[in-house]
C-alpha cells in the first residue's frame, strides 16, 4: 500500500502581518481620533472667537451711535455740519456772505517752461507770510497797502544755474515747505507759460511777501513781490477769512471749517447764502436704529452658534463639537449674567423695556416702534441702561474684551486644546517608532516559520518517498 506524504499550505505573510500590525496600531488609531476631535474644538472656537469680535464690535456701534447726534442743515449746498455727543441739540440760523480764501498770484509769461531765466547767479528768494492791509486794488496790483508779517517765520529757497528755470522754480519751491503752493499754467499766449503762486491755507493772514537778494535781476523781476511795493507778480485771488453769523452774532474765520461756532459742531462752508439756512441739531435716530439692529444681529449670530456647537445628539443625531464643555457654559454663563444684572441708577432695567426682547428659542429681537418712542420719550434712561458705566452694553463689551484677550477664556482653551494636540502627536511619533520594529520583528518570524515549515514538508515527501520505495520491494 503507498503512503501519501501531506502537505503544509505556507503562509501569507504580508496579509498575517498587516493584520497583526492593524491591532498594535489601535492606540494610535485612538490617538489620531482623539487629535481629529480637538481640532474641530480649536476650529470651533476660532470661529466663536470671530463672532465675539463683531458682538464687540456691534456692543460699541451701539454705545457711540446711541449719543450720536444730527446736523441737518436746510441748505446742503451752502453748507454741511457735524455734531459732537456735548453738542445741545435745537435749531440754528445760519447766513455765510462771504468763504474764506487763500491769495493766488501769478508771474508774468514765458516762452517756454525749461529755458534759463538770467544768467544763473545765485539768488535768494525769501516767501514770508502775514495780513495785507489797506490801501486800494486795481487789476490785481496794491497801492498805498502795507504789509505785517503774521510771525510765523520767513523761509527761503536759492535759486541758480541748476534750476532757474520755470519747472526748477516751481520744484524748488514746493520742496522747500514754505506754505506756498507752485505750479505751471499755460494761457495759450506768445509767451504762454506763467508760475501760479496759491498760498497753501486759506484766511488773511496768510498772504505773501517775496522778497530776493542776488546778483540775478531777472529772478527777481519775475518773482519779486511786495503788496506795500514793487509788485512783479499780479494777484488773482485775495487772501480772505469767512464771515457768517450764527443766530445773529458775526463770526470770522480763516478756515471753510469752522469749530465752535456752536459748541460741540464743525461746520463745512460752501457757499454764501443769499438768506439765513436752518441748522437743526437733533438725535440720530437712523443710526441709533441700524446700531441697535446691528447689536441684535450679532448677538443672534453668536449664540446660534454657541447653541449648535454646545448641543447634545440624541439617537442617531450627532451632538455638537463643544458638547459638555466647561468653558462654553462659563461664556454662556457670564452673557446671561450681564444681561440678568440692570445697571445702577434709572428707572429701566432690561433691554425689553426698551424693546430688545427675548424670544422662546433665547434669540433677540427688535422692536423699532417701542425702541423710537423709549429714545424720544426718556433717553436719559434708555442711556443709562445701555452705554452708562453699568450699562448692559457697556458691561458686554468689557466681557467681549476679556473673552478675547490673550489669556481669555477663548485663548486658555484653545492653548490647552492644542497643547494636547502636541502631546498626542509626540505620543504616536513614539508609538509609530515602536510600530517599525514591532512590524521588523513580526515579519522576522512568520517569514522564517514559513521557511521552517518548508523545511518540514520537504522531509515528509522524502520520507514518504522512502517508505513506499520499501513497500515496492
Amino acid at each position: 500500500m503507498a503512503i501519501t506524504a501531506s502537505s503544509t499550505t505556507a503562509l501569507d505573510v504580508p496579509t498575517l502581518v498587516r493584520q497583526l500590525m492593524a491591532v498594535e496600531r489601535q492606540p494610535i488609531d485612538k490617538l489620531t481620533a482623539k487629535i481629529a476631535s480637538y481640532e474641530s474644538k480649536i476650529s470651533s472656537y476660532g470661529t466663536l472667537s470671530s463672532l465675539v469680535s463683531s458682538f464687540q464690535t456691534a456692543t460699541q456701534s451701539l454705545n457711540t451711535n446711541l449719543q450720536k447726534l444730527a446736523a441737518t442743515p436746510s441748505d446742503p449746498s451752502a453748507l454741511s455740519a457735524t455734531a459732537a455727543s456735548t453738542t445741545m441739540p435745537g435749531t440754528y440760523s445760519v447766513n455765510v456772505s462771504q468763504l474764506a480764501q487763500s491769495q493766488n498770484l501769478v508771474a508774468a509769461g514765458q516762452t517756454s517752461s525749461t529755458a534759463p531765466i538770467g544768467d544763473g547767479t545765485a539768488t535768494t528768494v525769501t516767501f514770508d507770510l502775514g495780513t495785507i492791509s489797506g490801501g486800494t486794488l486795481t487789476n490785481g496790483i496794491y497801492s498805498g497797502a502795507s504789509f505785517l508779517s503774521n510771525g510765523s517765520g520767513a523761509v527761503s529757497i536759492t535759486i541758480d544755474s541748476s534750476n532757474n528755470t520755470l519747472e526748477g522754480i516751481r520744484d524748488a519751491i514746493n520742496a522747500a515747505a514754505l506754505g506756498v503752493t507752485a505750479t505751471l499754467v499755460n494761457d495759450g499766449s506768445g509767451t504762454p507759460y506763467r508760475l501760479a503762486l496759491t498760498s497753501s491755507s486759506s484766511g488773511s493772514s496768510n498772504s505773501f511777501k517775496i522778497t530776493t537778494s542776488g546778483g540775478d535781476g531777472a529772478i527777481d523781476s519775475l518773482l519779486g513781490y511786495d503788496p506795500a511795493g514793487t509788485q512783479n507778480l499780479t494777484q488773482t485771488l485775495a487772501a480772505q477769512n469767512a464771515q457768517l453769523t450764527v443766530n445773529g452774532i458775526a463770526i470770522t474765520s480763516a478756515s471753510n471749517s469752522v469749530s465752535e461756532a456752536v459748541q460741540g459742531v464743525t461746520l463745512t462752508l460752501k457757499n454764501i447764502t443769499a438768506t439765513p439756512a436752518s441748522l437743526t441739531i437733533a438725535r440720530d435716530t437712523a443710526a441709533i436704529n441700524t446700531a441697535a439692529s446691528g447689536f441684535v444681529e450679532a448677538y443672534n449670530a453668536l449664540t446660534s452658534q454657541i447653541k449648535s456647537r454646545s448641543a447634545y445628539g440624541t439617537g442617531d443625531t450627532g451632538g455638537g463639537v463643544l458638547a459638555g464643555d466647561s468653558t462654553l457654559r462659563l461664556i454662556q454663563d457670564q452673557m446671561r449674567g450681564i444681561f440678568n444684572t440692570p445697571p445702577s441708577g434709572g428707572t429701566l432695567t432690561t433691554l425689553g423695556q426698551i424693546g430688545i426682547s427675548f424670544q422662546q428659542n433665547g434669540s433677540l429681537q427688535l422692536d423699532s416702534s417701542k425702541f423710537n418712542s423709549a429714545l424720544a420719550a426718556n433717553f436719559s434712561d434708555v442711556k443709562n441702561l445701555v452705554s452708562s458705566p453699568t450699562g448692559i452694553a457697556t458691561r458686554l463689551e468689557a466681557w467681549a474684551k476679556s473673552t478675547l484677550t490673550s489669556g481669555g477664556l477663548i485663548d486658555t482653551r484653545s492653548q490647552g486644546l492644542a497643547k494636547s494636540v502636541k502631546n498626542y502627536n509626540e505620543d504616536i511619533e513614539k508609538l509609530e517608532n515602536r510600530m517599525v520594529a514591532i512590524e521588523k520583528k513580526y515579519r522576522i518570524e512568520y517569514t522564517n516559520l514559513n521557511l521552517l515549515l518548508s523545511s518540514m514538508n520537504s522531509t515528509s515527501t522524502y520520507l514518504t518517498n522512502q517508505l513506499n520505495s520499501s513497500q515496492s520491494k
